[in-house]
């Protein structure tokens, strides 16, 4: 049983998406957002500390974008997280068909609504971020029946659940995380979805296979590490959907990925974030 560190970040001014996008490009585990301040979770052993997220945050006030800000850090027992998240997590309407809730959230669904069961412990997507809402939309949008899907990066499987109650045939979800993992196999199984395959590891796992759909809802650095590999996994005529991404991200990562051939569909932004739709 792991425990984690929990660091509690205030800001002046406080931008919630500006420190979001710029934290995630740590190696974190989770960002809790609140109205004036946020948390970031690691394991107990990880090399972040203080320091690391102070250098980080200084980079910011260094541009101007930051006038002060202040670190507290606690270490969290393995055994309380659950009290933790079902604190904060709850129902939420992604739109009119998707909805999301925690086993311990009671439900009654409309007819045709899609209901997801999630618990996400300490992994990312629960459907409160902008940038699952933003994916979660767009695959909406943009899903065919029986078609193949691979969510990298997946957190708590949200995408590929979602994926496979919207009509696609096979799904894999990949994340690099033993807890995501494991908490993702975990929704699966509640969801039901048994043409859903959990693979713990980098995007090297999947060999050569080839999707009609891609989903990568992860930081932009990452992204435009994995970029040749991703568009490479994607079948001729088939999309990639990417999110994890600031407003100001978007200009690079179009430049990166439409040099490999491949076109911008679409564009869709909550607040500071956003989501790109490729086609190959």
């Amino acid at each position: 049983m792991k425990n984690y560190k929990e660091f509690r970040i205030k800001a002046e001014p406080f931008n919630i998406d500006l420190l979001s996008g710029t934290l995630w490009e740590l190696d974190i585990l989770g960002i809790n957002e609140f109205d004036d301040y946020l948390t970031i979770f690691v394991y107990e052993d990880s090399e972040i500390d203080s320091r690391t997220i102070e250098e980080l945050l200084q980079n910011l006030k260094k541009e101007n974008l930051l006038n002060s800000f202040s670190i507290e850090v606690e270490e969290i027992i393995s055994k309380n997280w659950n009290e933790e998240w079902e604190k904060n997590v709850n129902i939420i309407e992604v739109s009119d068909s998707i909805i999301i809730k925690p086993t311990f959230r009671e439900l009654t669904s409309k007819k045709n609504q899609i209901v997801i069961t999630i618990d996400p412990k300490m992994s990312f997507g629960t459907g409160e971020h902008q940038t699952t809402k933003i994916v979660l939309m767009l695959l909406e949008k943009y899903i065919k029946n029986d078609i193949t899907v691979l969510d990298l990066g997946s957190g708590t499987g949200v995408l590929g659940i979602a994926a496979s109650k919207l009509g696609a045939a096979k799904i894999i979800c990949l994340d690099n995380d033993e807890w995501c993992y494991i908490n993702a196999k975990e929704n699966v199984e509640k969801n039901d979805v048994n043409n859903v395959e959990v693979i713990e590891g980098e995007i090297e796992k999947i060999d050569d296979a080839k999707f009609d759909l891609i989903l990568a809802n992860i930081n932009k650095n990452i992204l435009i590490d994995v970029k040749e590999k991703l568009v490479g996994s994607c079948n001729k005529g088939g999309l990639i959907i990417l999110s994890g991404l600031l407003v100001s991200d978007k200009e690079e990562i179009e430049r990166q990925y439409s040099k490999l051939g491949i076109t911008a569909l679409e564009f869709l932004q909550i607040d500071e974030w956003i989501g790109i739709v490729f086609q190959n």
